[in-house]
């Protein structure tokens, strides 16, 4: 088994002690003789199995975190460690900007002017305007949730101030410490792992390193603009200065704390009742990794959610809704926010999949049954 046994948390049938007791090995757990068995929900334990098999196959790593918020019931795959986010950092900027808006402070149909120094490379139509042009903060929000316009992200986060957007992340989270930053900064302390003098990059330079393409070319760019030479690097090459950037954990949480932000949302604790359905249904027609999560579930799910990718990393984070199977029952709901790191996007994107389609055979979607599964025995007994 490549990385070990998952670790589960099934809030609603297990005691704290048993939380703890969850967080053995399973083979530790197996060998003792308690007196009373921990009862777990069975989907928990499908879908153990299944991300094992999902994990074995990819190159690199997954983590995952999925709560039934109906139920309460969670379940935790490598979901306590770190995870760097990339443009999952979209979700609390867009919280911070409904809050604001709600505030008073401003309005949807509120026009902000752009600015040259917002300008960052990336997706989205606001690169497609001047500097001096003023863009509703509702076409804004539209970028940078639907079309992950990393432009239209800088814009918003100067709107509202970047310690609005980390104090939705430490409130909703209940993140100690997360640092959010710029889409432009991410940018100049990734390529500040190379050289220091990256941090004073222009838009207009994070253009030229785009343009450059990838690998070393890109880092032969690197030294061009710096004006420097391959000798003064601090780093061989592009690989080694992100995941030294991404060591530093900025723009990082867990995807358990993730997934309790996303539950404050869809459950009405982020936002009033109508900045809620707004943010939802925006984040419901996100048009970016359609071969991710969503793939792998059952047909007719609304999935509101936030992809996000960046140089070895592919994550995505929402909530999906499916349809009740008999008249009168709600719908299921239920958070799933997962990442892979370690490979090119298209194996991620694969990965992802896959873990969309261990989510839907697990059975949580399901009607919850009569009695609790038993799970193997809990030592802490």
């Amino acid at each position: 088994m490549k990385h070990g046994i998952a670790r589960l948390l099934a809030t609603t049938t297990i005691a704290a002690a048993t939380l703890f007791a969850a967080a053995l090995p399973l083979h530790a757990r197996m060998q003792a003789a308690p007196e009373r068995p921990l009862r777990v929900p069975a989907w928990t334990l499908e879908l153990e199995r299944r991300l094992e098999a999902v994990d074995a196959a990819y190159a690199g790593d997954i983590g995952v975190y999925v709560r039934h918020l109906g139920r309460d019931e969670s379940f935790s795959y490598r979901a306590e460690e770190p995870w760097y986010l990339a443009s999952g950092v979209k979700v609390p900027i867009a919280i911070a900007v409904m809050r604001a808006i709600e505030r008073g402070e401003l309005a949807l149909d509120t026009r902000v002017t752009l600015r040259e120094s917002d300008f960052v490379d990336g997706a989205g139509g606001t690169n497609a305007y001047r500097a001096g042009t003023r863009l509703r903060v509702s076409w804004l929000l539209e970028q940078m949730i639907v079309h992950s316009d990393n432009t239209a992200s800088d814009v918003l986060i100067r709107t509202v101030g970047i310690e609005q957007v980390n104090r939705v992340a430490a409130e909703l989270g209940r993140v100690d410490g997360m640092h959010i930053t710029t889409l432009a900064d991410v940018r100049r302390l990734a390529y500040g792992q190379l050289h220091p003098s990256a941090s004073g990059l222009r838009s207009q330079d994070l253009f030229a390193l785009q343009r450059a393409g990838a690998g070393q070319a890109r880092v032969r760019r690197l030294v061009q603009l710096l004006a420097i030479t391959p000798a003064d690097l601090l780093r061989p090459d592009l690989d080694s200065a992100f995941e030294a950037y991404y060591a530093t954990h900025a723009n990082s949480a867990s995807l358990v704390e993730f997934g309790r932000m996303l539950a404050a949302l869809s459950e009405g604790r982020a936002l009033g009742a109508e900045g809620t359905t707004y943010l939802l249904d925006v984040m419901s027609r996100v048009q970016t990794g359609s071969r991710r999560i969503r793939a792998g579930l059952p047909a007719g799910t609304r999935f509101e959610h936030k992809t996000g990718t960046q140089h070895r990393r592919t994550c995505d984070l929402g909530i999906a809704t499916v349809p009740a199977l008999a008249p009168g029952r709600p719908p299921a709901r239920v958070v799933i926010a997962a990442c892979a790191r370690g490979t090119a996007t298209a194996a991620g994107e694969r990965a992802l999949r896959d873990v969309g389609a261990a989510v839907t055979a697990s059975g949580v979607f399901m009607e919850a049954p009569s009695r609790p599964t038993v799970s193997p025995p809990d030592p802490m007994r």
